[in-house]
């Protein structure tokens, strides 16, 4: 399997302005839990994507019914798993639900916009070939 790097430049490029334009704010006017929050939501953002990264990477190349499979399957299951993770973070870590869930919706957003871009594109080359 080869491995696009442009989709986790990309990510990477978000991540960096996401925090060049919010990081000053954050870290001069909140507390350290609400940082460590916005740092966890930031993460599991992150890991999230990268995962969905390499389900559309392994199935681009297979037949519909695998690439949805692994595709949107994957993202269900996905999101299954950090519910259960974000209930753990707040419930046992008590970590401030509404700075991680800012954090997480604010970068999921952004990395799903980047996702969908990167699939349609993936896509179209394809449907070229």
């Amino acid at each position: 399997m080869k491995i696009d790097w442009l989709f986790p430049r990309q990510i990477l490029i978000a991540t960096t302005i996401i925090w060049v334009l919010g990081g000053y704010p954050l870290i001069s006017k909140a507390e350290n839990s609400t940082i460590i929050a916005v740092i966890f939501g930031m993460i599991l953002s992150i890991i999230n994507v990268l995962l969905g990264f390499l389900a559309i990477q392994y199935s681009i190349g297979k037949s519909t019914a695998t690439f949805f499979k692994f595709v949107i399957g994957g993202m269900g299951l996905r999101l299954l798993i950090f519910a259960v993770v974000l209930v753990v973070m707040i419930k046992i870590y008590s970590i401030p639900s509404l700075a991680l869930i800012s954090s997480l919706g604010i970068f999921y957003m952004v990395f799903l916009v980047l996702e969908v871009l990167y699939i349609q594109k993936k896509v179209e080359i394809k449907q070229q070939n």
